[in-house]
């Protein structure tokens, strides 16, 4: 327990090493253990998982205050939790008894003080954590929350460093050792009443809530669940439903927009082979009645089959070597003959 009025004597003192740096079986020392200015956590040389002994080296640790705590590996042996009637110190090094009333005590630990005989009356049941089992450590120093209503009392204002965003700020918490249900006013330094919400303040240890507003007005707590009516979540379902519908509506819309474009497409392009196979037929129509009317020929059509057939039909039908290209490929030979797609027609008689 030596160690104790070493961290309270140190506990703003400039560390000259590297906090946590050293590792078991290390020297350090035990002058560097202090409390981190702003946060008041505990820092020494040695490293998460060790503590400096008296000799200089640091040692495992003997015990642990926190149910998880940090710097151990997943798979790693954790030193065990105190039992009953001890308490573990900010250094860890072993378990230790609970201290009597008036012994000196480490920062915010009053789990370390030993408990009034009516702690059940005293102790915090919230989770404020305004003592522990009746008992309160004020000013390094073990003390009894059980001072009543208009009765001196000790208070303890600790200043820490807060920050919003990129600004940094004090934020400072205010301790007494009044009964629960109770403060300790910092300028009469007498016991009185926490105050109801709605009720004006300068602190949140004055209101029932821990909850003093930036107008002074005692609020809710902080952890009270936002309640709504019924017409939110109305509305809020009117949304999402609303929403919902709406794309399934534009993805309808521009479906069937697409769907417009791709058949003009389609019937564009068939209007264009319609209009294509017209003109070839036209063209193939103008180019028989082209040849069908050359003077030798005939007028008409049914004049030159006719002859084709009965006059001519003893003349030898050629057939054409080459693939059938063309319906528009009529030719006339110097001799007179006609033929049209590889079939040869004698135009003079035998």
């Amino acid at each position: 327990m030596w160690l104790l009025p070493l961290t309270l004597v140190f506990s703003s003192y400039y560390l000259l090493v590297d906090a946590g740096s050293q590792s078991h079986g290390q020297s350090c020392s035990s002058g560097n253990n202090r409390l981190q200015i702003g946060t008041y956590q505990f820092y020494s040389d040695c490293d998460a998982q060790t503590y400096c002994s008296q000799q200089g080296i640091c040692e495992l640790k003997g015990c642990r205050k926190d149910q998880y705590p940090f710097g151990y590996a997943e798979n790693a042996t954790i030193p065990p939790r105190c039992p009953s009637g001890q308490f573990c110190p900010d250094e860890a090094d072993a378990c230790q008894p609970l201290l009597p009333l008036g012994s000196p005590c480490q920062l915010n630990r009053d789990d370390q003080c030993e408990p009034p005989p009516n702690w059940s009356e005293l102790a915090e049941t919230s989770y404020y954590g305004r003592n522990v089992n009746g008992s309160v450590c004020l000013n390094n120093v073990c003390m009894w929350a059980n001072v009543t209503v208009g009765l001196p009392c000790q208070v303890e204002n600790t200043a820490y460093i807060a920050y919003a965003g990129t600004n940094e700020f004090i934020d400072v918490v205010s301790r007494g050792d009044c009964h629960v249900g109770l403060y300790c006013d910092s300028q009469q330094l007498v016991c009185m009443q926490m105050k109801a919400i709605g009720e004006s303040c300068d602190a949140d240890k004055e209101c029932s809530t821990f909850n003093c507003q930036s107008d002074g007005i005692c609020g809710e707590s902080a952890d009270t669940p936002n309640e709504f009516g019924v017409w939110v979540y109305i509305l809020v379902g009117i949304g999402i439903f609303g929403g919902m519908f709406a794309t399934l509506i534009t993805l309808f819309l521009i479906h069937r927009r697409q769907r417009d474009q791709e058949r003009e497409k389609r019937l564009q392009y068939w209007r264009e082979q319609n209009a294509f196979r017209q003109n070839i037929l036209q063209m193939r129509e103008t180019a028989r009645t082209s040849i069908l009317s050359l003077p030798g020929q005939g007028s008409n059509r049914s004049t030159v089959y006719s002859r084709v057939g009965s006059e001519e039909s003893s003349a030898p039908m050629i057939q054409h070597t080459a693939t059938k290209a063309s319906g528009l490929r009529q030719y006339i030979s110097d001799d007179g003959s006609v033929y049209d797609e590889g079939i040869t027609m004698q135009s003079g008689r035998r």
